[in-house]
């Protein structure tokens, strides 16, 4: 038998289902990148010729991605990460709110980059509203009207749920935001080539590697005339608003794993479609589906069983990559703050799991990968009972 030339194959015989903390570099972006990381190694903001050469290619990166999340009337800075490009949003938007308007509003669900850095906000004077969202996971568009007014200077919302899937109606969320004169900001890093990027947000924030790019770069689209102030100070070599050398290898990683997303779209999410009715098929009705199964994207399955422990579940299946929720929090110990705000128990957080497919995962490892998963529950709840 051939062996498995797909990215990630191979690895000791692990069949990653974790595509939500991180997904796999594509082959065409480790090419892209190859040149940058050996000859090419000029500052890209250096006269030189050389330097000239890595500038360009840059350029060609940030077209590659600009076009990638599809939004008029904007660009793109590169950054460091998602994460960076969240706190600069925030801070930099409240930096530069005029007076009177020092409120925030988002959602319970968003991703510690956001959470955190509202808290710390609020903690400099920011008046900090935090939603609650419905049993679906979805934001009621009517209790975030009661709460905007002309003191809102921000409202952060993500598209792509990183936790379950749920996608928000952003397009309506930015619209009521514009509508009181406030700002909208979308974390797109789990949305960007899986999800269409609708037109209203303000701000964009988007990830490398999660769509098959290098990790250690970001970026932050912003809208023309809504550039938040400077977070970070020094030869100001994006736009004058970021300062850092960028790496071109990092650059055009992103920009070739961004135009690799555009051209295989259509192609990448009828896959997902695909493993998604394989894996409901294969789970059968024992298990429960965390958040909403109609507004999602597919290539997230996050599921529960009473009576399983999904550390210990995770811990028996050692050759299958997956995880109980966000990579950045699941290491704490605690139940996932996502899951709890959908109403879920201590308990039926702590019995969910986070399975995560997409481009390189096969049909034959996902039933191979979920079977097991099952047969563990199945073994556990008798257990527990």
């Amino acid at each position: 038998m051939a062996p498995d030339r797909r990215p990630g194959a191979g690895q000791s015989g692990m069949i990653y289902l974790d595509y939500q903390a991180t997904t796999p570099i594509a082959p065409e972006v480790a090419v892209a990148m190859r040149p940058w990381l050996a000859d090419k190694f000029a500052n890209p903001h250096s006269p030189s010729r050389q330097g000239r050469e890595a500038a360009a290619a840059i350029e060609v990166a940030r077209g590659q991605v600009e076009r990638a999340i599809g939004l008029p009337g904007g660009s793109l800075a590169f950054t460091g990460s998602a994460t960076e490009a969240l706190n600069w949003a925030l801070k930099g938007s409240l930096e530069r709110a005029v007076p009177g308007r020092n409120r925030i509003v988002t959602a319970a669900t968003e991703h510690a980059a956001v959470l955190d850095s509202c808290e710390w906000l609020a903690g400099q004077g920011a008046d900090l509203t935090i939603l609650p969202v419905s049993r679906d996971g979805l934001i009621d568009v009517e209790l975030l009207d009661r709460e905007l007014d002309e003191r809102v200077a921000i409202v952060a919302v993500m598209l792509v749920n990183n936790e379950m899937g749920v996608i928000q109606p952003i397009a309506d969320i930015a619209a009521r935001a514009h509508a009181v004169g406030a700002l909208m900001l979308c974390d797109a890093v789990q949305g960007l080539g899986r999800a269409t990027i609708p037109e209203g947000p303000d701000l964009v924030a988007v990830s490398a590697h999660k769509i098959h790019g290098p990790k250690g770069i970001g970026g932050l689209w912003m809208r023309s005339g809504t550039e938040p102030a400077t977070l970070i100070h020094g030869g100001g070599q994006e736009r004058g608003l970021r300062s850092g050398t960028l790496s071109p290898a990092l650059c055009a990683g992103f920009g070739a794993a961004a135009k690799l997303a555009s051209e295989r779209d259509a192609d990448d999410k009828a896959h997902v479609e695909r493993l998604w009715d394989t894996g409901i098929g294969v789970l059968g009705d024992r298990w429960t589906i965390n958040g909403s199964t109609n507004e999602r994207y597919r290539g997230n399955l996050n599921i529960r069983r009473e009576g399983v422990d999904g550390a210990r579940l995770i811990a028996d299946l050692r050759d299958i990559a997956l995880s109980l929720g966000s990579a950045c929090a699941s290491g704490s110990g605690r139940p996932s703050h996502v899951l709890r705000a959908l109403g879920l128990t201590p308990q039926q957080a702590r019995s969910s799991l986070r399975i995560g497919f997409g481009r390189y995962t096969s049909e034959a490892e996902l039933i191979d990968a979920l079977s097991r998963i099952d047969s563990t529950g199945r073994a556990q709840e008798s257990v527990a009972a």
